[in-house]
């Protein structure tokens, strides 16, 4: 029984491990791909574009393996503002932001969904917040003051460059705010895979309606960068990614799982400096020093540490 235990604990362990390196490594570069769908096509059209493939080819592999895909009105309700603000104002609000900032940086504010997520899991589901947590939240907002430092000193030169800022932060709050909705949905046993092909779809949907309120064409470009990076976007970026950072949520809770958050700009920061000529000053090596201990005192457990009363 103890040698069975074991084994069973090694598996989840390993099984955590790969969520984690995989929605690190795959988010890390999809910030850089984004940039290929920016241009010609609206980036609001490009976020349709990417969902609906994604929910496509979620939609297919349910059908493949004859997974059970039914769902309570209310349960589809729950699903629809996961979507709504996971795969629709989320990413809208990234692609517009990644018009003026480097990629790395976008993911750099990112990393600020860790604290924002247990933020949210005190206020939506009662969980206590300790002095610690309070620090490693200061110390994180005022690592990311300091990475863009720099971009708000050349805010006279570019106006764009703080409303960007601003976008990126309230896209990383509806991030935040889907992953605690996923979690209470895994909660209520609504199986990760179905509900993001649901999600997804509706995402993708509420994106058409802006679009139409809003008189944007429905385009779409057949340059071969804009295509490929839209099925790495899609497949990879979508399906994959977000199957993973899910599962891991519903595995270690939200605010352990945001710790990938933490590590995927790193990777996207790395990307910029070799192709966007991303230059680092002095004050964003000391802030992205301080976001990653702020976030390592936020996240004083181990990460891959499963809590006792879970079964």
């Amino acid at each position: 029984m103890h040698v069975a235990c074991g084994f069973l604990g090694l598996s989840m362990v390993f099984n955590s491990s790969f969520l984690y390196l995989s929605t690190v490594l795959i988010w890390g570069t999809t910030f850089y791909a984004i940039h290929f769908q920016l241009g010609e096509v609206s980036p609001v059209v490009s976020v349709m574009w990417r969902f609906l493939l994604a929910a496509a080819a979620l939609f297919a592999w349910i059908a493949v393996k004859r997974l059970p895909c039914r769902f309570s009105a209310v349960q589809h309700g729950w699903i629809a503002l996961q979507g709504l603000l996971l795969f629709s104002i989320n990413y809208v609000l990234v692609y517009h932001a990644t018009e003026h900032l480097t990629s790395g940086l976008v993911a750099v504010v990112f990393a600020g969904v860790v604290g924002m997520n247990i933020l949210n899991g005190a206020i939506f589901l009662g969980k206590k917040v300790s002095g610690l947590v309070a620090l490693g939240a200061l110390l994180g907002t005022v690592g990311l003051a300091l990475v863009f430092l720099p971009e708000v000193r050349s805010a006279t030169a570019n106006p764009e460059i703080l409303p960007a800022i601003a976008l990126a932060l309230v896209s990383t709050l509806c991030a935040s705010l889907g992953n605690i909705i996923s979690a209470r949905n895994q909660a209520e046993r609504m199986p990760v895979l179905q509900c993001n092909a649901f999600g997804m779809f509706y995402g993708a949907a509420a994106t058409y309606v802006y679009m139409l309120f809003t008189d944007i064409p429905l385009d779409f470009s057949f340059e071969p960068s804009y295509i490929y990076s839209l099925l790495y976007l899609a497949l990879f970026g979508s399906v994959l990614a977000f199957g993973a950072y899910l599962s891991l949520v519903g595995k270690v809770g939200a605010d352990r799982a945001g710790y990938a958050t933490v590590m995927f700009p790193l990777v996207a920061l790395g990307i910029s400096t070799i192709f966007e000529e991303y230059h680092w000053p002095i004050e964003a090596i000391f802030g992205v020093m301080l976001v990653l201990l702020g976030n390592i005192l936020v996240l004083n457990k181990n990460l891959l540490k499963q809590p006792k009363n879970r079964p």
